[in-house]
Parts: structure tokens; sequence; C-alpha cells
């Protein structure tokens, strides 16, 4: 796997989606022949023919990651497959009809464009189905060797088995001394004291340290000399984070976060966050003044109360700040509960809110928060103070997402849902400390784009 823009990118994903996108090209240029046959270079070549292929091919595959046909490479069905396929094709129907409506010459001829859809939409499910199956097989995999089997590993294995995009594979595990392995989901190889035996047996092409206890088990020297010999040797924590694109708070030491060099929020990256944030913001609010006015109308005459709601939140380096959103719940909805955390289908939540939180409108009062420099536009989501009290005594790490202005949106939000345990915030803080290690102006564009995604077809968290 390499890393793209931050986020660790799937290898076999980005071979996926070249491929599909030479064939829709084919079936662009062969449609194209057919009708045009002695006139099909003079098309291509002067009249904007390879452009306008190619702008199509650009929106109909964009339209394919935006309904999430990339997000896993087999399909949950294939009737599923074929309808996806129909909405990004859609995608591209309504950008050849803008097109024609602006005048821009980037339309193509409508046998063109209906042939070559056609095509597309025969060949691309049935290219997706052999290589989900047969091609994604025959591929190379990396051989994963672990030692150990805390729950962390055991997590690691079950989701390396369903997942074959990621070319990873697990050959088996070594346990320390007295381990039972009859509940272990993979091969053992014996103990840690026959490591060397094992890594001859397995032949693995990477050793994954995920031993519970590592005091006096930890067969070092062992593992000196098999990294010197070229076998790559790797820390559970390490793996986990590529794998899942999270930190896993169980498993990462205080050391290794005072000595990687790989935390991104270093004073530039959150200087020139500021300033696009700032600049992103200020458009915001000049683009979406309308629909503002319209949540701002809609509050106030569904239910009695303030149109904005306020409230405190812990922001960067733990200052408090008021936090601005239109209200979405009912007056005084935790006058009886006390500080509460949202939920999904909350049951406090009036009509209009429920609609506001559906498009997000709730969220653009905060552009404000962001002008003011109180929030950046990606961020870990602020928390109350009377949580943020319990949750750094309970959750390790917790106030370390304070290192960072927090935002209206992140990489929790798109990954994950409501926080509404004890459970789930330390899930969430664990794709937060993610996000600070690896801060960057592309990642924040990545989330801003998955967070669109999410706002407009309704797929993803909260």
């Amino acid at each position: 796997m390499s890393q793209l823009f931050r986020v660790y990118a799937r290898g076999r994903s980005g071979a996926l989606w070249l491929s599909e996108a030479l064939l829709v090209v084919g079936c662009y240029l062969a449609a194209s022949y057919v009708f045009l046959q002695e006139e099909w270079e003079v098309f291509l070549l002067s009249d904007f023919g390879l452009a306008r292929i190619g702008f199509t091919v650009v929106v109909f595959l964009g339209g394919a990651y935006f309904v999430g046909l990339y997000d896993r490479i087999r399909a949950e069905s294939r009737v599923y497959l074929i309808q996806q396929f129909c909405l990004a094709m859609g995608i591209a129907f309504l950008a050849q009809a803008a097109t024609q409506y602006v005048r821009l010459p980037l339309g193509l001829p409508r046998r063109v464009m209906l042939l070559g859809s056609v095509s597309c939409l025969v060949l691309l499910p049935a290219w997706r189905a052999l290589y989900g199956g047969l091609i994604l097989r025959s591929l190379p995999t990396e051989r994963i060797l672990f030692l150990g089997a805390s729950p962390t590993v055991r997590e690691l294995i079950s989701h390396l088995g369903q997942h074959s995009e990621l070319g990873l594979q697990c050959v088996g595990c070594v346990l320390p001394e007295g381990q039972p392995d009859a509940d272990i989901p993979c091969a053992v190889f014996g103990s840690l004291s026959r490591l060397h035996e094992a890594v001859e047996e397995a032949k693995p092409d990477r050793l994954v340290v995920g031993l519970a206890e590592r005091r006096r088990t930890l067969p070092i020297y062992e593992l000196l000399d098999l990294r010197f010999s070229g076998v790559r040797i790797d820390d559970v924590a390490s793996l986990y984070e590529t794998v899942f694109r999270r930190v896993c708070i169980n498993e990462v030491r205080p050391s290794q976060l005072v000595f990687t060099s790989a935390l991104g929020s270093q004073r530039y990256n959150l200087q020139l966050q500021a300033l696009y944030s700032t600049v992103i913001a200020l458009a915001g609010i000049l683009l979406a003044w309308p629909l503002m006015i319209l949540a701002a109308a809609a509050v106030k005459l569904s239910s009695p109360g303030p149109i904005l709601f306020r409230q405190t939140r812990v922001g960067w380096q733990d200052r408090p700040f008021t936090l601005y959103k239109f209200r979405s719940m009912q007056m005084d909805a935790e006058a009886e509960t006390g500080a509460v955390w949202a939920q999904e289908n909350d049951p406090r939540v009036t009509p209009v809110g429920r609609w506001l939180r559906l498009l997000r409108f709730d969220e653009l009062p905060q552009l404000i928060n962001v002008l003011r420099g109180e929030m950046a536009i990606v961020g870990p989501r602020p928390e109350r103070p009377e949580f943020v009290k319990n949750l750094k005594q309970q959750i390790p790490f917790y106030n370390q997402r304070h290192s960072v202005k927090p935002g209206i949106t992140g990489w929790a939000q798109i990954n994950y849902g409501y926080a509404s345990t004890l459970d789930d915030a330390a899930r969430k803080l664990e794709y937060d400390l993610y996000y600070i290690k690896n801060v960057s102006a592309w990642l924040d564009f990545y989330i801003m784009f998955h967070t669109v995604r999410t706002m407009l077809t309704g797929r993803g968290a909260q």
C-alpha cells in the first residue's frame, strides 16, 4: 500500500480504477468509431473528440467514486453493482446535458454517448466481477506472521481475511510459551522459543509483533538476527494504523508518539490550515447566505425558541469557546436529563432539525467560529467541557486531540457515526489521533471532498 495525500491508498483499488478508466475510454472510442468511421480521426484530433471523451470519462469515474463503487472491490450483489453504475452514468448524462445548455464544446454526439454508455454498463459489472474474483486471487500478496495473538492481532487477522484487496495475507502466528492455541483464528507455528524454525516454515515477508506482554517474552536478539537477514519487522500498532487508518490506543505507547517523525501538526501546517480555513469560511458564507436565511426562517417558524444554538465547547489548547449552530432540537432539551450525548434518531430533534442535520445545514453558523479563529474547516469535533473532563480520565491520549483546532468536519466524522458511548468516543479518538499525526492540506481537502459526498448522498458517518 502506498501513501497518497497522507492517506494510505489500496494499490489494488487503484489498479481497479485504472483498468476501469481504460475500459471506459475504450467503450467511447469504439462507439465513436462505429458511427463516424472515416471521420473518426478528424473527430478525435480536430473536433476536440479526445477532450470530449476525456471529460465524459472523468465525470463518469468521479460519479462512480462518489456513489461508493471504489469503497470496496467486491460489491454486495450484482444487482447493487449495476444499480450504482447506472447512478454514475446518470451523473455523466447530467454533465452532458449541462454542456449542451451552456454551449461548451465538451458534449459527445448523442449516438456516441448512448452506445458508449450502454457498452460501459454491460462490460464494467462483468469486469468488476472478474477482477474481484479470479484476478484479485492471482495477484501476489504480502505474507505476514504475527508474534502473539492479542485482541488487536485477532482483529487484524479477521479483517485481512475479509479484505483481500489490501494485498496482505496472514500466514499464521507464533505464541508465547504456555498460551493455548485452541481459539486462535489462524495457523500456529509453535512458540517463540522456535522463532527461527517458524520463519523458515511459514516464509513470511513481514513479522508483526503483537504480544500482549513483552517484558521477558520478546525475543529481541532473535528478531535482530532476522531483521539483519532481510525480514521486515513491524509493531502491530503500525500495521493496525495502516490497515484501519486510525491509531490503536490500546497498542500505541507514549514513547512512540514522542519519538515519531510522522506527526503532522507542525507550525507550518497549522498556519497554512488557518489561512485556507478562513478563505473557505468566507467564501462559504458568501455562497450559502440564501440557504442560511431559509434555514433560520424554518427553525423560527417550526418551533419556539432561538434560531441559533449556542454551547460552550473545548477548543485548541483546552480553551473554551462558544459554538454556533442552527437549533435542531426542542428548546431546553436537556432541562430534565442534564448534559447527554446526541444520538442517531434522537427524539429531542424537531422535524425541521432532522432535515437540517441530514443535509448538514445546521453546521453552517460554525463558519463564523472559523472566521473568529476558534475552529478550522477540518479537525476533531469540539466536545463539551462536562464530557471532556470525564473522557480525559477514562481514555488515554484524549487530551492530545486539543493540539489542533477543532473542525466543522473531520477524519472521525467521515469514518464513524455518532459517539453516544464511552467506546464510541474511544474509537473516534483513534481516528482523531490518526488525523493529528498526518494533518496536511491534502488530507484536509480529501476530507472535505468526502464530506460533500456524505451531504449529497447520505452515505458515511455523522
